[in-house]
């Protein structure tokens, strides 16, 4: 089994410190480095190629957000979890938008954070339903107008059935559900939301589900499931 390699990024030596010995002990995780800002966190994810950042929020220099924003647009992006002490905070948000497969809080249990990391690496964003509810409310603001529109135009690309996926995706639902719901297979569901993160160009299910609330698609009614069949 190859182990996930981490890259630790925080400004506090005694949270680096901290996480080192609470991740590091686990078998199918490999500390490759860490980071006091996002400028040595860019040095660094060139230098040792993690899978894996686990990125704090607020660093002098260069903060967590823009060097969240600097790594996912690198060809070899490696996956990007923040760590917030807010549950729903704009700059979390801004993270999310810019690639981050999710976040995990401070206080977070040492389990919980290893299996968040496990999750990102393989591919899965870290974010409950609740959690994607709340921050999708909190996004609304005074440029609102022009995101629906623009999140509108988007999302005008998908077929039926892809839109009626990233509706659900929206709603927190996952592929298990979605398949109960619209009548599908569990695998047609997975390369519909395949075929929506490609078509959109996102990353992952998190970004699907903040463009189909921008777009105002989880303002509808939820339609009846047996509806037509």
């Amino acid at each position: 089994m190859t182990a996930i390699r981490l890259l630790l990024v925080d400004d506090d030596p005694l949270v680096r410190a901290g996480l080192s010995f609470m991740l590091g002990g686990a078998d199918d995780v490999e500390i490759v480095g860490e980071a006091a800002d996002g400028d040595e966190a860019e040095v660094m994810v060139a230098r040792v190629r993690p899978d894996v950042v686990l990125m704090d929020i607020r660093m002098p220099t260069v903060d967590g957000l823009t060097a969240t924003e600097r790594l996912r647009a690198r060809a070899d992006a490696p996956q990007v979890v923040v760590l917030t002490t807010f549950h729903a905070d704009e700059q979390v948000l801004r993270a999310l938008r810019a690639g981050a497969a999710g976040f995990v809080l401070k206080d977070t249990p040492p389990a919980e954070i290893l299996d968040a990391v496990r999750k990102v690496a393989a591919g899965d964003p870290v974010l409950s339903p609740a959690v994607t509810r709340q921050l999708m409310a909190h996004a609304a603001g005074t440029a609102a107008d022009t995101r629906r529109t623009r999140a509108r135009q988007r999302i005008a690309v998908l077929g039926e059935r892809e839109r009626e996926v990233a509706v659900a995706v929206g709603r927190g639902l996952s592929n298990a559900e979605i398949a109960a719901r619209l009548f599908m297979s569990v695998p047609t569901v997975k390369t519909h939301v395949s075929r929506v993160l490609a078509k959109l160009d996102l990353n992952n299910r998190v970004q699907i589900a903040l463009l189909a609330y921008d777009a105002g698609l989880l303002d509808l009614p939820e339609e009846d499931p047996a509806a037509g069949h």
